[in-house]
């Protein structure tokens, strides 16, 4: 059980998401979305309280649970998990914030739903996702997303709720006093970091760990983007490279849950920017489901580095919220399979239209997942005007990078 105290730190912190995650300030009578699930409803009560006392109109919305989530995929046919309820696309023209409190009773119980009914649901999301996108480029919109300690967590990561709450704690700055202070601290830091990787003429990075050799192109017109208030925590700082000139090997030693899946050690060959080789020592029939899922899923959407100067998590902590900020030793790359973020382009993101995303490499697909490596590893930029640079090495960014 979080104390009073704890609850509103985070609700703080969390506010301070989003209100940095959206381009343009919020103003009174705007529509903020709060969305948990049920054992997050302590720190829901103080997030209303809190969006109430700003002059701000919140709409309240309780997840499904386990046994409604397992049913619904267990019992509904296809085009019934593909519907989409009346109101959703006005309720997404409508918002201007989005908070999402992650707090699972479990992590596995739509582990035995049909494969085709969870890609059935996620392409009938997709064009909600997508108007959420556009209201964002425009400025209109933003949202943030957090976890909350639950059991569930606790046991799938392998450690006690108290544990896993303490280190959940320290990730976010809940231990201080002021955590909003440490999170505006972070946010300039990484900002002078992404201006340092922006100045650089990177075609393309190499990435070097004992399982893993990928190289991978940044494309044109990109921009490092990261700790933008989107995620609590996050200290990663990321791309939407070009897909098609992603090739090599790449292995995730973190191990992931997807829809009740567990999928551990996977490792994905690339050719000419798709996936032509998939294996998993857990998990692996599923991995290739969802990489099946549609053209996109199997092509990169997303490359990320952790610095674990940043990052004070430093243990797998069964959400990928966490997981793909991981600092420890060596600290973290992700890649993501499947949709890129158009805010990583480097232009103006409102004149990123289907045609103008293709031509530029950008992916496109219902598919978002993070899949993690936290192996020693050296990445190095291989610069358009010829020669190289390490930019990052034993979980840091070149000294160069502040």
């Amino acid at each position: 059980m979080l104390s009073q105290e704890v609850r509103e730190r985070y609700a703080d912190v969390l506010l301070w998401g989003l209100f940095t995650a959206r381009n343009q300030p919020f103003e009174r009578g705007d529509v903020i979305l709060v969305r948990f699930d049920l054992p997050a409803l302590p720190v829901a009560e103080v997030l209303q309280e809190r969006i109430l006392a700003l002059g701000f109109n919140p709409v309240l919305r309780l997840m499904p649970t386990p046994t409604l989530e397992r049913q619904f995929f267990c019992l509904a046919d296809e085009d019934q998990a593909g519907f989409q309820p009346p109101g959703e696309r006005e309720l997404c023209e409508g918002l201007n914030g989005s908070i999402y409190l992650n707090a699972p009773e479990s992590l596995t119980h739509l582990k035995e739903a049909p494969p085709e009914k969870l890609s059935a649901f996620s392409l009938s999301r997709k064009p909600l996702r997508d108007i959420l996108d556009r209201r964002e480029q425009d400025g209109s919109f933003g949202w943030t997303l957090g976890i909350v300690p639950t059991r569930e967590l606790a046991r799938q990561a392998r450690t006690s709720l108290s544990a896993y709450t303490r280190q959940w704690a320290a990730a976010c700055y809940l231990d201080r006093e002021d955590p909003v202070a440490r999170w505006k601290e972070v946010y300039e830091r990484v900002r002078d970091l992404k201006a340092w990787l922006n100045a650089l003429p990177v075609k393309s990075l190499r990435v070097e760990s004992s399982r893993t050799d990928l190289t991978v192109t940044v494309g044109k017109d990109r921009r490092w983007a990261g700790v933008s208030g989107h995620n609590i925590p996050s200290f990663e700082v990321f791309l939407s490279p070009d897909f098609r000139g992603t090739e090599g090997v790449y292995f995730a030693d973190q191990p992931s849950y997807r829809f009740g899946n567990y999928v551990e050690g996977a490792t994905l060959v690339f050719e000419k920017g798709v996936v032509r080789k998939a294996t998993a020592q857990e998990g692996e029939q599923f991995l290739k489901e969802q990489i099946a899922m549609d053209k996109g899923a199997s092509r990169v959407g997303e490359f990320s580095l952790t610095d674990r100067r940043f990052s004070r998590i430093c243990r797998f902590m069964a959400s990928t919220l966490f997981d793909e900020n991981y600092g420890g030793r060596f600290g973290n790359c992700h890649l993501a399979l499947g949709s890129s973020y158009a805010d990583t382009y480097a232009g103006d993101p409102r004149t990123l239209t289907p045609k103008a995303r293709q031509n530029l490499g950008f992916n496109d697909s219902a598919l978002h997942w993070d899949l993690v490596n936290t192996e020693r590893k050296c990445v190095t930029a291989l610069f358009s005007t010829g020669g190289s640079k390490v930019i990052y090495e034993n979980g840091e960014f070149s000294d160069q990078a502040g």
